[in-house]
C-alpha cells in the first residue's frame, strides 16, 4: 500500500492557487491555467499507483475502482451543478440558461470537454460567462478513469514486462499528436483526451517506476527546485496567446513530474515546504475549490457582460470560494469517502447513476422549458 505523501497535497495547492488567480484576472498570473496540467500529472500518478498496487496484490476490481472515483468526484460535482442551475435560473437570460442545461447534461455524461470544444474556445470572449466551462478538465480525467484501468488490466495480463514501456510509448504518441493538433485543430488539442493523455501518462509512468533505485540526495534536492521553477515560471510567463498545450505544456508537466519523483523516498527541502500544513490544507480542498470558484466568477461577471471585476468583488468571490470549498469538503465529500453515506458498493454505484440521470434530465428539461417560455412571452 502506498503511504500518504503530504507534499503531493502541497503540489495540488501549487496547482490550484494560480488557476484561481488566473481566472480572477489577478495581475501577473497570466499563465495560471497551467495548474490544470499539474493536476493531470498528479492524477495520473496517484491513480496508477492505486491500480498497479491492487493488480500486484491480485485484488483489483473495476467496480471497486469506479466506486472510489464516484465517491471522490460526484458528490461535490453534482452539488455545484445543482447550485449552478438554481442560480442560473435567476441570473441568466433564457438562451444562456438553456445552454447551461446542455453543459450540465454533458457534465453528467462525462463529456464536458467535447461539449465546450464544440461550443467555444477556452480563451474566447464569452468564456468568462459560462458557469461550467471549467468542468472540461474533469471530463478529461473521468474519461481517463474509465479507460486507463481497463488498459492496465489488459497489459498486466498479456504483456506485464512491457507495462512501463507501453505507458511511455502511449504518452509520447499523445504528445506528438498534441504537437500536430495545435497547428491543425487547436481547440481539439486543448480540450480532448487524446492530446492531453500524455500529461496523465507521465504521472502513470512515474508511478510504475516508483520502485526504482533512489537517486542521490543532492540530485533530488536540485531536481525538486528545478521542478518547482518549471511550474512557477510559466504561471507568469505564459498568457492567452501562448500556443497550448503541446510543447509549451512540457515545462509545467515535467516540473510536476520532477517534484513527485524527487520526493519519492524522502522529502527534499521543497518537499518539506510543500508538506507544510497551510499548503496541505489548500491541497485537500483543491477539488471543491476548483469546482466553486469558476461559477461564482461567471455569475459575478454576467450582469455587466465584462471580464473585469473590482478588487473588492474579486476578494469576495475568492473568500466565498474557499468557504464553500471547505464546507463541501467537510460536509459533502467526506461523508461519502468515509462511507458514512451509502456505505456499500452497490448502493453507491446505484445512487451515483440515479443522481447523474436525474440531474442531467432535469437540467435539459428546465433549460428547454425556460427558453421556450421566454419565446412565448416575446
Amino acid at each position: 500500500m502506498h503511504s500518504y505523501r503530504p507534499e503531493i497535497d502541497g503540489l495540488r495547492a501549487l496547482a490550484i492557487l494560480p488557476v484561481v488567480l488566473f481566472h480572477a484576472r489577478v495581475a501577473g498570473f497570466t499563465g495560471g491555467f497551467i495548474g490544470v496540467d499539474v493536476f493531470f500529472v498528479i492524477s495520473g500518478f496517484l491513480i496508477t499507483s492505486l491500480v498497479a498496487n491492487d493488480l500486484e496484490q491480485g485484488r483489483f476490481s473495476l467496480l471497486r475502482f469506479w466506486e472510489r472515483r464516484a465517491r471522490r468526484i460526484l458528490p461535490a460535482l453534482l452539488t455545484v451543478a445543482v447550485f449552478t442551475m438554481v442560480a442560473g435560473w435567476f441570473v441568466l437570460l433564457p438562451a444562456d440558461f438553456a445552454r447551461l442545461g446542455g453543459s450540465v447534461l454533458a457534465l453528467t455524461t462525462f463529456s464536458s470537454n467535447v461539449f465546450f470544444w464544440q461550443q467555444s474556445g477556452y480563451f474566447g470572449p464569452t468564456a468568462d460567462e459560462l458557469p461550467l466551462l471549467h468542468t472540461w478538465s474533469l471530463a478529461v480525467e473521468e474519461q481517463f478513469y474509465l479507460l486507463f484501468p481497463i488498459t492496465m488490466v489488459v497489459i498486466t495480463k498479456f504483456m506485464p514486462k512491457w507495462r512501463t514501456q507501453l505507458v511511455l510509448l502511449f504518452g509520447v504518441s499523445s504528445l506528438l499528436l498534441s504537437v500536430w493538433a495545435v497547428e491543425h485543430m487547436p481547440a481539439a488539442a486543448f480540450y480532448l483526451l487524446p492530446t492531453r493523455a500524455w500529461e496523465l501518462a507521465l504521472g502513470a509512468w512515474l508511478a510504475l517506476r516508483a520502485s526504482g533505485r533512489p537517486a542521490h540526495e543532492g540530485i533530488r534536492q536540485v531536481v525538486s527546485v528545478i521542478g518547482v521553477a518549471c511550474i512557477a515560471v510559466p504561471v507568469f510567463a505564459y498568457d492567452s496567446g501562448t500556443v497550448f498545450p503541446a510543447l509549451n505544456a512540457l515545462a509545467p508537466v515535467v516540473g510536476a513530474g520532477l517534484v513527485i519523483w524527487s520526493n519519492g523516498t524522502t522529502r527534499t527541502v521543497v518537499g518539506r515546504l510543500l508538506a507544510a500544513k497551510p499548503l496541505v490544507y489548500v491541497g485537500l480542498i483543491s477539488y471543491p475549490l476548483y469546482l466553486w470558484h469558476w461559477p461564482l466568477l461567471a455569475f459575478a461577471r454576467y450582469p455587466n457582460a465584462s471580464p473585469s471585476l473590482s478588487p473588492s468583488v474579486i476578494i469576495g468571490v475568492i473568500v466565498a470560494s474557499f468557504v464553500l470549498a471547505h464546507l463541501s469538503w467537510r460536509f459533502v465529500e467526506a461523508p461519502f469517502r468515509i462511507r458514512a453515506w451509502l456505505p456499500k458498493q452497490a448502493s453507491m454505484l446505484a445512487g451515483a447513476a440515479a443522481a447523474l440521470v436525474i440531474v442531467g434530465i432535469s437540467a435539459t428539461v428546465l433549460g428547454v422549458k425556460h427558453f421556450e417560455g421566454s419565446k412565448s412571452v416575446d
